[in-house]
């Protein structure tokens, strides 16, 4: 073999390898860009999504399932009368409405565990107490054993079954739902740093 063909081998083998060597950097970079940070997790077992419903919001206009698809929304279970843990958890739910609430793909669902007392009216008041939004915001009333149900079978905020008209539900939870129905966060409602991680996994599932 003749000298310069032996240069010129040796030449396209450091070509090759350069090239090699750059593509692997720009595989790498995309991949890294594109996946990110490690999606959020899956909640319940595998296929579940919260299950069909139907409320009324605090205008009096009905919600249902079908109102949610496509979107990323927090749920939350409380009630108005409620001196304890609600003002905690609503307080902070008013600082997650005002960083989405001029998102069209967020939703805010809370639903009372108390729809005796918890009527439309009394529902608006208690909306406009925290400056909600019906279009964003929708505080709900409804049948209780469909709420109770909900809680604990869709959002899986509360670990107790019906027992009645006795039975009642008072939770600190909220659930994050992204745009096909599933559970992908639980988050203590009354704590800042739980609330600190919803807005972080909020904005890591609009990424998504």
């Amino acid at each position: 073999m003749s000298k310069k063909a032996i240069i010129l081998i040796s030449f396209f083998a450091v070509l090759s390898a350069g090239f090699l060597g750059y593509a692997g950097y720009v595989i790498k970079g995309e991949r890294g860009t594109f996946l990110g940070k490690e999606k959020l997790p899956i909640l319940g077992a595998p296929g579940h999504t919260v299950p069909g419903f139907s409320f009324t919001d605090q205008d009096g206009n009905t919600k249902a399932k079908a109102d949610v698809n496509n979107k990323i929304y927090v749920a939350e279970f409380f009630f108005t009368t409620c001196t304890g843990i609600c003002p905690k958890m609503n307080a902070n739910l008013d600082k997650v409405y005002a960083k989405y609430k001029n998102k069209p793909d967020f939703l805010i669902l809370s639903h009372t565990v108390d729809p005796e007392h918890d009527s439309v009216p009394v529902l608006k008041a208690y909306a406009a107490k925290h400056q909600a939004d019906p279009k964003n915001w929708w505080f709900l009333t409804g049948d209780k054993k469909q709420l109770y149900r909900l809680a604990r079978q869709g959002y899986m905020v509360d670990d107790g079954t019906y027992t009645g008209d006795e039975d009642f539900v008072h939770t600190q939870w909220f659930a994050l739902v992204d745009k096909t129905g599933q559970i992908r966060g639980l988050y203590e409602g009354t704590k800042q740093k739980d609330i600190d991680k919803l807005i972080e996994d909020i904005d890591r599932l609009m990424e998504e």
